[in-house]
C-alpha cells in the first residue's frame, strides 16, 4: 500500500495524475454529503427566497384583482338580462313592483299613449380580495335597470 501511494505522490509530482486516488475523493464528498444532511450545513442559499416573495405577493394580488373585475362583469351581465326580462314581463301584465319606475312620453299623436317600464335590480358582489373596493371607496354592490314599453290597457 505504502508503494502505491509513494509512486503516486511521485508521478503527482510529475503531473501525471493527480495527487489524489479516486477512492479518496469520492470518500470525502461522501462525508460531505452526509454532514449536509446531519444539518450542519444548509444544502442551498436562502437568498432567493426574499426575492421570489416580492415577485409573487404583488403578482397574487394582480391576479386577484384581475379576478375580481371579471366576477363583477359577469355578474353584471346576468343582473342586466333579468332585469331586462323582468321589466318585459311586468310591461306586458301590467304588474308593477315597489321599485319600478314608469315614464310617460309625450307624443304629437294624441291616440299614442307612450309608457316606460323601468326596473331596478341592485345584488351585492362577493370580495375575492378583502378590502379593495373599500379602499378604492365604492360599495360591492352591482346596480342594474330593465326597461319595456308598457301595452296599453283598455
Amino acid at each position: 500500500m505504502n508503494l502505491i501511494l509513494a509512486t503516486s505522490r511521485a508521478l503527482a509530482k510529475k503531473k501525471v495524475i493527480n495527487s489524489r486516488p479516486r477512492g479518496q475523493v469520492f470518500i470525502k464528498r461522501v462525508k460531505r454529503c452526509l454532514v449536509y444532511k446531519q444539518g450542519k450545513q444548509p444544502l442551498r442559499s436562502d437568498l432567493g427566497n426574499v426575492e421570489s416573495a416580492m415577485v409573487l405577493i404583488p403578482l397574487l394580488i394582480l391576479f386577484l384583482i384581475g379576478i375580481e373585475i371579471i366576477i363583477a362583469t359577469n355578474l353584471r351581465n346576468g343582473e342586466a338580462a333579468m332585469a331586462q326580462g323582468e321589466a318585459s314581463r311586468r310591461a306586458i301584465s301590467g304588474e308593477n313592483a315597489a321599485t319600478d319606475e314608469i315614464i310617460e312620453l309625450s307624443s304629437p299623436d294624441r291616440f299614442a299613449h307612450i309608457r316606460l317600464l323601468v326596473s331596478h335590480h341592485r345584488r351585492s358582489l362577493p370580495q375575492v380580495l378583502p378590502g379593495l373596493i373599500a379602499i378604492m371607496g365604492g360599495s360591492p354592490t352591482v346596480d342594474v335597470k330593465g326597461v319595456a314599453v308598457m301595452e296599453p290597457t283598455q
